[in-house]
């Protein structure tokens, strides 16, 4: 589409209303005209006039704008699709549309930068925090051998069990990672099938036992009759969501205390809850409870090992489930997780 200037359009209304007034003044002089036949003239050039310059106004406002909306749309878009998306509505008001829209997508994609640029910083400094603790605890125990502790029976096994466990911390940190990783980027793949809850259940608690015991924890699974027993899911994964939630319950329960386990039916849902009389979480802490690295007590819960991703890989493997899952806790008395899953007959 050609542009056109403001002063071409200018001139053409000028010349278009100066050029009816002409014709109709030279027709009153050369013929009698009745007062209706004028009237009617008059309403018919005020129409030509109205309507040439709507048309003429449109088309100068279209070419002003058309960068405009290009740079809104990111495109290289043709003149005839801009005008069809424009030509039968009011151009201004679509313009101010589309920069409000325009703004506001804009801002929020600023906002949401930000938030991620914050995430990532911080991320990347748990990260680097986290690693910093067994690999200094490796040089220290690595030094204490080299300066002469090897040779001596009572230090060398004892620094070297220490050095192993700092090993397996960052070895356990490393894969935590790399699961976030394939989870967050749908590179795992979910297998989903048919298995028994309950046995399920079991399992995690035999393996979790002995833990449980060293920690002064009853570890407890409440069995209803009219409980779901079968649901359809990755197998491998609800194990690792139900380790993780009772390794948890364990770190931060209470000596003498207890994790109770629990299947209840919601319509065509399972709900597993893990609740126990722990420590609980403050109200504050709430919301951050499944982010990377956060941890409610962070002394007590690295003194236990682990790597501070178990909630977090938790969240992300219900997300992949197209489930959910709730948390609510009172600061002193204890903590409960509840996570849906598909029924299976």
């Amino acid at each position: 589409m050609k542009i056109i200037s403001s002063t071409k359009v200018s001139v053409f209304v000028s010349l278009l209303a100066g050029g009816l007034v002409l014709v109709f003044c030279t027709i009153c002089i050369l013929f009698p005209i009745q007062p209706g036949y004028i009237i009617l003239f008059g309403v018919l050039s005020i129409w030509i006039i109205y309507n040439l310059s709507k048309v003429l106004v449109n088309r100068f406002l279209y070419s002003k704008i058309r960068m405009l909306f290009k740079t809104i749309h990111d495109t290289q878009v043709i003149d005839k699709e801009l005008g069809d998306k424009v030509k039968s509505t009011d151009i201004l008001a679509e313009a101010e549309k589309e920069v409000r829209a325009w703004s506001e997508q804009r801002g929020s994609l600023v906002a949401q930068l930000k938030k991620q640029e914050k995430f990532r910083k911080e991320f990347i400094g748990n990260v680097s925090h986290e690693l910093k603790t067994p690999i200094f605890n490796i040089q220290g125990y690595i030094l204490t051998l080299l300066d002469g502790g090897l040779e001596d029976k009572s230090i060398n096994r004892n620094y070297l069990e220490r050095t192993e466990k700092s090993i397996n911390r960052m070895i356990t940190i490393v894969k935590d990672l790399e699961v976030i990783s394939k989870l967050e980027s749908g590179e795992l793949k979910l297998m989903h099938e048919r298995f028994n809850i309950t046995d399920l259940i079991n399992e995690v608690l035999e393996m979790q036992e002995m833990r449980a015991h060293k920690n002064g924890i009853k570890l407890n699974f409440i069995q209803r009759v009219d409980a779901p027993k079968f649901v359809y899911a990755d197998k491998k994964e609800i194990f690792q969501v139900l380790n993780n939630l009772i390794v948890n319950s364990i770190k931060y329960g209470k000596d003498k205390g207890t994790t109770t386990i629990e299947v209840m039916s919601m319509d065509n849902k399972a709900l597993i809850e893990v609740r126990d009389n722990g420590i609980g979480i403050e109200s504050d802490n709430l919301p951050r409870i499944f982010e990377r690295f956060f941890r409610v007590d962070k002394s007590r819960a690295r003194n236990m090992g682990g790597s501070g991703l178990g909630l977090a890989i938790v969240k992300h493997i219900i997300d992949a489930h197209n489930q959910s899952i709730n948390v609510s806790s009172t600061y002193g008395e204890g903590t409960s997780f509840t996570f849906s899953l598909d029924k299976s007959k």
